[in-house]
């Protein structure tokens, strides 16, 4: 039986990835936080089946205690500060997470199970203003926001240990991905449930920021695949993972509340506050790379990705009209 280890398992990645490696006859066992509430939504149907250690991706102890203690074959680290916008209002927060947490798992690593395979969940938000499209892992980064800056430290980190260390280590350069566990903050998730609230009566409006950007969304169950199919690779590599095709967010808007009948045009406004300081316009992967090598492929096209979200976000809601 392998034993995997997952930062930011209590996430949306994270409770995907666990129910995958469970499938697969995996012993999972999750990184939380220590916390006086227990935030484990997403995993409450794995919880009994999954071991949870406490440690701290700002502690450097906590981190290469839980790696010793549990002897891992497989690191996958999740955990971080992910939400572009907060990136603006605390940035070394974002800096000490989602960059130099990066550091100290790989550090863990490297002092108390150097044979283990290392995943680092880097993101297309460190194209950022975009040098061509569309976006492949040679690509150069031009990061817009803090979290995006900080995203390429810990990219940049992960290479250097696999060539400084011998260290076998990925990025999974992972564009948008989605899914009902998606983070209400989030702008997919945000549209669904505004999708579902209006159709329920529940509220009239939706605030949204610039409603042009464009984005490749994919489903995060196809994605945490590819995250798994990285660390059985013969030797270390990164890759894009994407599905290839990009969507407004108004295009978003549109599917999402066709999807409960209802006008987008008559419920969405624009509000400048949530417009980013530096706008990521456009982002869209090639991910051809992934597809031959790794035989990885999306399944669920944006459409129904939209359509599920409604219905679940539809039947959350359902009981509180």
């Amino acid at each position: 039986m392998r034993t995997a280890l997952i930062t930011g398992i209590t996430g949306q990645d994270g409770s995907y990835l666990a129910e995958l490696l469970l499938a697969k006859g995996y012993r999972v066992i999750g990184v939380v936080r220590r916390s006086s509430t227990t935030p484990y939504e997403r995993i409450a149907h794995l919880v009994d089946r999954l071991e949870l250690v406490s440690a701290d991706l700002l502690d450097q102890t906590s981190l290469t205690d839980a790696v010793h203690d549990t002897q891992p074959d497989e690191i996958y680290n999740l955990a971080a500060q992910s939400f572009v916008q907060t990136s603006w209002s605390q940035p070394v927060l974002t800096g000490e997470f989602t960059a130099l947490g990066v550091t100290r798992i790989l550090e863990a690593m490297k002092k108390a199970a150097p044979k283990a395979r290392f995943y680092q969940a880097s993101s297309s938000e460190m194209f950022g203003k975009v040098v061509e499209v569309p976006q492949r892992e040679a690509t150069p980064f031009y990061p817009r926001s803090p979290y995006g800056v900080a995203k390429v430290y810990g990219h940049w980190i992960t290479l250097n240990y696999r060539e400084s260390f011998g260290l076998y280590a990925v990025s999974g350069i992972l564009f948008n991905h989605e899914s009902p566990r998606r983070g209400l903050e989030f702008v997919t998730r945000k549209v669904t449930d505004g999708a579902a609230r209006c159709k329920l009566g529940i509220s009239k409006t939706l605030k949204l920021g610039n409603l042009e950007a464009r984005r490749d969304w994919g489903f995060a169950g196809d994605y945490v695949d590819a995250m798994w199919r990285m660390l059985q690779q013969d030797d270390p590599d990164d890759y894009v993972i994407a599905t290839g095709e990009t969507w407004s967010v108004r295009q978003l808007c549109e599917v999402a509340f066709n999807a409960v009948g209802l006008d987008y045009r008559d419920h969405v406004t624009h509000d400048t506050k949530f417009d980013r300081p530096a706008e990521v316009d456009l982002l869209v992967g090639d991910s051809a790379k992934a597809r031959e090598k790794l035989g990885w492929q999306p399944t669920v096209r944006f459409h129904a990705l939209i359509q599920m979200m409604v219905e679940a976000d539809l039947a959350r809601h359902a009981g509180t009209t």
